[in-house]
């Protein structure tokens, strides 16, 4: 497997995981525990498309990337106020 390929099998699966232990009522959708999966997740993906040069899911993965730091940033405000 090269090293891409373990780069963005880890991110999916860490995006899969937040997704999972969300459907299972293990932690919460608007929590700081998903977002941060999300982050990470995403973040580790983009950079394997990157490295592919597929920039179809680099635009579809960065997004993620973003919307899921802009929820952090959101409910961390939330909760300082």
């Amino acid at each position: 497997m090269a090293y891409n390929d373990i780069i963005g099998t880890i991110g999916v699966a860490i995006i899969l995981l937040a997704y999972f232990l969300n459907t299972a009522g293990m932690i919460i959708r608007n929590g700081r525990l998903f977002y941060v999966m999300n982050i990470i997740g995403a973040a580790l993906a983009t950079y394997a498309s990157v490295l592919i040069d597929y920039w179809p899911f680099v635009i579809l993965e960065a997004s993620w990337t973003l919307v899921s730091i802009y929820g952090l940033m959101r409910i961390m405000r939330i909760k300082m106020t």
